[in-house]
């Protein structure tokens, strides 16, 4: 039998009478609207979490500064990010600095096997008895190949030490007659991958038994390049292969002549990487870098106590052109992007599509930076990178304006050419930001490290000047 439960309820409150069940709820009624009203609360509860959650992360994110190291591959975007790390994690950047060896001893491998294989396209492309007497491919240099085939093996195996997988896709846009910048396909290795290998080299006491194969891999390939160094030096500083190597075009690493040059320190036993050679090895991963660093401001102007130093997130993501639609969703949140503008290489062309110049495709990225509402109150910061190659190639005779018809009569002299990019760049700030913002604009050479420490120091303080006027508290 169906019986009615009659509530009572305060008349003159006007929540309770909203609130109030009908007068005539049955008990199979009651049962019903109490089990609504349940799952009502559980979702309120979840909503509530979700939101106390949410607070949680904007009040720890507030406490973070995060940057954004954008620009094309090549531009100098890892190497900037290695001098944050060696500027402001000193520490760790030391405990790290001995992984790098087997990095910097393929960068120099290659850079011999690109003079190999240039010199081997050259003796299939030319008839030795009808070359000029300056340059004969005689059984000297045929000899070379000989004595120095047993750095094809070094490549392959450092390679498959550090994990690398070679780049399908670059691989197919360059034609078989073309020489990739290392003379063989370009590679990449996992970030994830990376760090493992340098967690592994790092822990001495790792149980992992391939650690010991992994060290007489490296002391292999030492002594293979040792027992070649005097005849890749020859090479080297033959003119006849400069000659030849500018005539074919053949790219190498911006530091390959570093590398080469350093050979007989490089390949000893028992050598450690310097910061300057960690700072010109060249690794290319896949994947976005991100590191945190404690970066303190200077004692003059801090008012943050210890506890309170926000910690700096730094992304480091793939300037190729496969890679930049993964740059969108990191735009969120984003304190300031350091931009790298490689303005030496006014005369190259991408390696991902050779019809496009270098500097033009880093004016479109610049522009599009530029434009992007998600970061309209982001602080910009334009590194013009790589002035040591560019004074090296205007003292070498390259002519600007040959490349770039827009520069005009203008001084064919360093200083003009920089002032002139410089005013190209801000004026793209002008126009095409949606709102007026912080800009700044260095000349660098980010493997000159004492320049870079200035650098990173301006870099540093005009940042926290913009977050703590952001945080009202400057």
């Amino acid at each position: 039998m169906a019986f009615s439960v009659v509530f009572h309820h305060d008349a003159t409150d006007p929540l309770a009478v909203i609130s109030a069940p009908p007068p005539d709820e049955s008990s199979h009624e009651r049962a019903a609207r109490e089990e609504r009203e349940a799952e009502a609360q559980r979702i309120s509860n979840l909503i509530d979490d979700e939101i106390r959650a949410e607070r949680a992360i904007r009040k720890k994110e507030e406490g973070i500064v995060k940057i954004l190291l954008l620009g094309q591959s090549e531009s100098g975007k890892s190497t900037t990010l290695k001098n944050f790390r060696m500027r402001f994690a000193r520490d760790r950047w030391i405990e790290e600095r001995a992984s790098w060896r087997a990095v910097i001893l393929l960068n120099l491998v290659r850079s011999a096997n690109t003079i190999l294989d240039a010199l081997s396209q050259e003796m299939d492309d030319l008839d030795p008895d009808e070359l000029d007497d300056a340059f004969r491919f005689d059984d000297y240099y045929r000899q070379y190949k000989v004595r120095l085939s047993p750095l094809q093996a070094v490549e392959s195996n450092l390679k498959r030490l550090l994990g690398a997988t070679e780049d399908i896709q670059l691989r197919k846009r360059n034609s078989p007659t073309t020489i990739a910048p290392c003379g063989s396909p370009e590679f990449f290795v996992r970030s994830r991958t990376w760090r493992n290998f340098i967690q592994t080299t790092r822990d001495t006491e790792s149980p992992r038994h391939s650690c010991q194969q992994d060290l007489s891999t490296l002391l292999d390939s030492t002594d293979v390049i040792a027992n070649g160094k005097d005849d890749i030096k020859a090479l080297w500083r033959d003119s006849d292969i400069q000659a030849m190597l500018w005539r074919r075009k053949t790219r190498l690493e911006d530091s390959a002549g570093f590398f080469l040059d350093s050979i007989d320190r490089l390949s000893v036993r028992d050598y450690e990487p310097t910061d300057d050679d960690v700072l010109r090895a060249r690794l290319r991963t896949l994947d976005i870098q991100e590191h945190d660093l404690i970066i303190f401001p200077l004692c003059s102007e801090s008012i943050f106590l210890e506890t309170d130093t926000p910690k700096w997130k730094i992304f480091d993501v793939g300037g190729s052109r496969t890679q930049r639609h993964a740059w969108l969703p990191y735009f969120d949140q984003v304190n300031a992007v350091i931009f790298l503008a490689p303005i030496s290489c006014f005369d190259e062309r991408l390696l991902e599509d050779p019809r496009v110049n270098r500097l033009e495709d880093s004016f479109i990225l610049w522009k599009a930076i530029c434009s992007s509402k998600l970061l309209s109150r982001t602080i910009l910061i334009l590194f013009l990178n790589k002035m040591d190659i560019l004074e090296e190639k205007i003292r070498n005779g390259v002519t600007v304006k040959r490349y770039l018809p827009s520069y005009g009569d203008r001084p064919n002299e360093t200083n003009d050419v920089v002032k002139y990019l410089r005013q190209k760049f801000k004026d793209t700030v002008r126009y095409c930001s949606p709102e007026p913002r912080v800009f700044h604009i260095y000349p660098t050479s980010v493997i000159d490290t004492d320049s870079m420490s200035v650098t990173l120091i301006s870099v540093r303080d005009g940042i926290l000047r913009e977050y703590l006027k952001r945080a009202d508290l400057f």
